[in-house]
Formats: structure tokens, sequence, C-alpha cells
């Protein structure tokens, strides 16, 4: 049976429809409708170019393949819509974010994936955004059709023993990891100084000074620094809530009061509102770094792994009490992997800067006190635990009982899916272009919409 691909393809060609690749010139047409959706010609050809350029393995039916899943997208954008399934604007722009981060990570910098599409960041937001909130909506439909499946451990079992022995799939070897932060804590004397600055600039702004010539020369914002501070039009939910609230307050020319972020301390222009947007500059400056604070965090961290190394505390619960990561200390310091909501992360996609502390360590090690290296985060140390690590295996119900099941769970979804297709198809107003559809052997019986 061929399973539905529609995430998998919406995935693919999230990035991929924003014009940079190599596209087919087609002359577009609508080819099908489905209730009160559309499908053109060239959505198809590009989720089946997406496919090529991803190295997908291609055959006569293919493009078929492509247009029948397109077709089940649009049966659940449909019937989303016709719900009422309501996705807000939060939901759209932590997605997106989420996604962005992923993207520049792949790239290895903003400015790198800036240049391969030669678009700003804040232009490749506004041209997703509006086919993730489509892929959002066409989610929340699967989920709500799914909401009540479950899979028992004899389910599990059964799904587990039914796949061939040599088909078993390999898992890479992955570690679940845990982590006790110690901030350096910034001084007020560094802080006050930040703030002189910023006042300075604000003054010479109202006497007549550029906002966008200081932002180049003084902005430690180096990639919006470039363009004169200004970051592209942005609703409220993609940028920082302090920053945010500071932005939408402003009036057109208005710079702001001095603003704090994680990232450090801000002035703001507003340069242009836009329905629920707004274009703005900033000048940010962060408090320089204190060698003696960065002492002081690495001490505390050295007193924390002593009383672990001496059993008086164990590390998640040292985690709890001490860790200034909030993110992670009320779990006892473990981390979870994003991107598959689990606590083991393939070696593979481990940040360089873990990667290389794990690399030698042993199952239940604590590593040594560890600069912090993410650009995003405040300065300081991290204690490193590895809680747990796996070598490369064939899948087995001991090791791999959570993937196992996940993989019979999302198997009795898809069928569950599919049957909500096959109802959704004789009751759902659909008309399909004979001459598009020759030859193509589907997984569903369209006859009656090929008109």
């Amino acid at each position: 049976m061929r399973f539905i691909r529609i995430n998998s393809l919406l995935l693919i060609t999230c990035l991929f429809s924003l014009g940079s690749f190599a596209q087919p010139k087609v002359l577009d047409g609508v080819i099908a409708i489905v209730g009160d959706e559309i499908a053109t010609k060239s959505e198809v050809e590009i989720k089946y170019t997406a496919l090529v350029t991803q190295g997908a393995d291609i055959n006569d039916n293919t493009r078929c393949e492509v247009f029948e899943d397109l077709m089940f997208s649009k049966l659940l954008l449909n019937q989303a819509k016709v719900d009422s399934i309501e996705i807000s604007d939060s939901q759209v722009e932590g997605e997106l974010d989420r996604r962005i981060r992923y993207y520049i990570g792949q790239f290895g910098s903003e400015e790198a994936m800036e240049r391969y599409y030669k678009k700003t960041i804040p232009k490749i937001k506004d041209e997703m955004r509006k086919s993730l909130r489509e892929q959002l909506l066409i989610q929340g439909m699967q989920g709500n059709i799914t909401a009540g499946v479950k899979v028992t451990p004899d389910e599990v079992d059964q799904y587990y023993n039914n796949i061939p022995k040599d088909s078993l799939p390999l898992i890479n070897a992955e570690v679940e990891i845990a982590k006790i932060v110690a901030y350096a804590p910034t001084s007020q004397a560094t802080i006050k100084a930040v703030k002189d600055k910023l006042r300075e600039y604000k003054k010479r702004i109202q006497e007549g000074e550029k906002f966008s010539t200081i932002a180049v020369l003084y902005s430690e914002d180096t990639e919006s620094a470039k363009r004169g501070g200004e970051i592209g039009f942005v609703g409220r939910a993609e940028v920082e809530p302090e920053f945010s609230a500071a932005a939408f307050s402003l009036k057109e020319g208005q710079v702001s009061p001095i603003v704090k972020t994680r990232y450090g301390y801000h002035i703001i222009q507003l340069i242009e509102r836009r329905g629920t947007k707004v274009n703005v500059r900033h000048i940010l400056l962060k408090p320089k770094l204190d060698p003696k604070s960065m002492e002081q965090a690495k001490r505390k961290l050295d007193s924390i792994a002593n009383l672990i190394a001496v059993d008086s505390i164990s590390f998640a619960n040292a985690a709890k009490r001490f860790s200034d990561d909030e993110e992670t200390n009320k779990s006892g310091g473990l981390l979870v992997n994003p991107y598959t909501s689990s606590s083991m992360y393939s070696m593979d996609d481990l940040d360089p800067s873990l990667f290389f502390v794990i690399d030698k360590m042993e199952q239940g090690e604590v590593s040594l006190p560890v600069q912090i290296q993410d650009p995003r985060s405040k300065p300081g140390y991290q204690l490193i635990m590895l809680r747990k690590r796996t070598e490369p295996h064939k899948a087995n119900l001991k090791d791999d009982y959570q993937k196992i099941k996940s993989a019979a769970l999302a198997n009795k979804e898809q069928e569950e899916l599919q049957k909500w297709i096959q109802g959704a198809i004789n009751n759902t107003y659909i008309k399909i272009a004979p001459e598009y559809t020759k030859g193509c052997k589907f997984q569903q019986d369209w006859k009656t919409a090929i008109q």
C-alpha cells in the first residue's frame, strides 16, 4: 500500500516554491476542483520537480502520485475550512520561526541563506506564510480524523513481527543528554554603559542624525546593521515579546525608549505600519562580557559537579535546584529534540559544540564545565551529562520500543485516513480534467470526478 505523503511533500516543497530553484516553465491552469479549492498544473510540477531535486525514486507513475497527493491535500484543506478549524497567527509564526531556524542551520548562517535565495529572511518568511498556514490547516484536519486512534502493546508487537527481518531499519547511533547551566551574571556597570550609549544615540537621532547611519556604525546586530538597522515587515509573534510591544506602540519615525530582550538592549524606530505588520529599524548593543562573571559561573558549576561526584545530589535534582536554563531545569536538565519531540538525538543532528564534548564520554559521565557557544544564548558555562548512548543497530523492541510504537501508530492512522478520504471523495464536489490523468494508476477511485 502506498501511504499518503502529504506532510513530507509539503515539507520538501516549503522552500522550493520560493522561486530560487530552476523550475519548469509551464503554462499554468486549473486541472482540478475539490470543493472550494482548486489544484493547478504548476502545483504539480513544482512538487514533482522538488522530488527530482531531492533525489527521490522517479518512475512513469510518479507525476500521477504527486497529482493524487495534491488532491488528498485539497480534500483535507477544503474540509478543514468547512469544519472551521482555526490556526492562530501565533501558531503560524511559531512554526515559521522553527522552520527558518532549521533552514538556517542547514545553510550555516542567515547570511548564507539570504545569499542563496537573494532575499532577506523577512521576505522569505512573507513568501512562506500563506502555504504554511494551509499546511497547518491540513495537519489540523488530519489530527481531527486520527484523534481517537491508539495502539495497544499487542498491536505494537504484531506490527514489529510483521516486518521482514531483512527489512528492519538501521537505527543510527543516538544519545540522550542533560545539562546544568550557569549564566555569567551581568554587572550593573556594563549594563549602565550600554544604556548610556543608547541614550546618546537616541539624542543624536533626535538632533537630526539618521538612525540608519548610526545603526550601520554601531549596532551589534551585524546582519540588520548592513541595512541601516532595518529588519523588514514583521508581525507581533515574529520577534521577542518586549521588542514587539515597543515596536507596535510607535508612530512613524518615532524612536522607542531602551528595550531589553534576551539578545541585549535596543532602541527601535518605526519606518512603516502595514496592516498587522510593522517595518522597523533597530540598534542592538550587548553588555560586554566580564571575565570575572564568567569565572563566577564556572566556579558555581565546579561546586555542583563536586556534589554530584560524591553522590550528595543527583544530576537531575541539581539541575532542578541550580540550573539557570528555564527550558530544561524542570525536567532535570533533559534536552528534548525539537524535530522529533524525543529525548534521543542522532549524533549527526547534534550541535557541533555538544558533539565534541560527548563524543568520548561514557554513559553516565558528567563533563567539566563547558563554555556555552550558542550565540543566541546568554554567556556562561554548562555541565553536560551523557545519560544514554546507543550504537548503530537493527531496530528491536527492547531498545527502540517507542520508535516502533510510533511507527505502528502512524500506520494505523494512515489506515484511518485512507477510509476518511474514500468517504470524502464520495461526498465532495470534485471535477478533474481528464487529459491530466491519462495512463495514471491511482490509489483511490477518481473515475466519477474525471469529466
